[in-house]
């Protein structure tokens, strides 16, 4: 158990399944204690959902009789589309922590034909798409970040570098974008007077101003984060002139690789890499012509790359039976 939201609607669950229970019974399952769970209670009464404490040897806890929760009214095409959002979620490492506990209480409260059907399909669900381990951000920051984008409120962030320095900084956020396992935030930074990216497991605290701002007609988060990953100061700069039409490379090739442009004789490639052999695979990838501009030493890794497929056909044909 984490969270104590997460805490207080376990306590809800437990009181639905029993008549009653006591505090040092609520504390030992909650993994608090007995002060907690009266913090707790009180926290439900406030949501308006009566919880009647008694004292005594025999005391406890228990909801007010008569009192029930609504029941989830989903049909079998909502509840598909649920489960499935959390499943997508859970994969792509979007809240994964908090997707596995939702998803496992929509389980709970689904009637049983239904739940049945909907437990065969995540059990029978299969992805393409790889599984991510993200670094999943504190919701408070993610949802107080997007409250200030919608209502153009400016923010002051407390931010920590990959240096590990810390400054604080007023942002007036354009948008919140979830990329390759992480979130970001991007907008007009006051501290450099320039629009930056912000990666929010590094933000320390979110705290709302009252300066208003308007978002820019031009503004494109989702290409600003893209294009700003694909610019991070790397070991190696690439150019390579990739004899393809733009368009198609752009279907093939995600924002994040680099720069795209059209040019003579095909699209201009530029990017910046830590791995030259790396790249050499991506280029190869492709399955077409390529020039490279620069590094030299770009080449050298795409010639000892074809000459390790050779080599690997040569022992495969060699050990293949006459």
């Amino acid at each position: 158990m984490s969270h104590p939201t997460t805490r207080v609607l376990t306590l809800l669950e437990l009181l639905q399944a029993h008549h009653r229970m006591g505090g040092a019974e609520l504390a030992e399952r909650l993994g608090v204690d007995e002060r907690t769970v009266r913090r707790y209670a009180r926290r439900l009464d406030e949501l308006g959902i009566p919880v009647v404490a008694e004292r005594g040897r025999y005391g406890g806890y228990r909801l007010m009789p008569g009192y029930k929760l609504p029941p989830l009214m989903l049909n079998d095409d909502e509840a598909t589309a649920t489960v499935l959002g959390l499943l997508a979620a859970r994969r792509l490492g979007l809240a994964a922590t908090a997707a596995e506990a939702a998803l496992a209480k929509v389980r709970r409260v689904l009637p049983a034909a239904l739940g049945e059907r909907v437990e065969a399909l995540r059990e029978t669900l299969g992805f393409t798409l790889a599984e991510r381990q993200a670094v999943t951000p504190d919701a408070d920051k993610v949802l107080g970040l997007a409250s200030a984008v919608r209502e153009r409120r400016r923010v002051v962030l407390r931010y920590r570098s990959y240096q590990g320095a810390e400054t604080e900084r007023e942002l007036d956020a354009y948008g919140i974008v979830f990329h390759s396992g992480r979130w970001y935030v991007t907008g007009h930074d006051h501290r450099s007077s320039e629009t930056r990216t912000f990666r929010l497991d590094r933000v320390l605290s979110v705290t709302p101003g009252t300066a208003t701002y308007e978002i820019p007609a031009d503004a494109d988060p989702v290409q600003h984060v893209t294009r700003s990953l694909a610019n991070v100061p790397y070991m190696h700069r690439v150019e390579v002139v990739v004899h393809a039409p733009l368009e198609e490379l752009r279907k093939r090739l995600p924002p994040s690789v680099g720069t795209l442009t059209a040019v003579e004789g095909g699209t201009l490639l530029q990017a910046r890499a830590d791995s030259l052999d790396g790249m050499a695979a991506l280029l190869a990838g492709l399955g077409g012509r390529f020039t490279v501009q620069e590094p030299p030493e770009l080449a050298e890794a795409v010639r000892r790359l074809a000459a390790a497929l050779l080599e690997s056909v040569r022992t495969t044909s060699s050990a293949s039976p006459a």
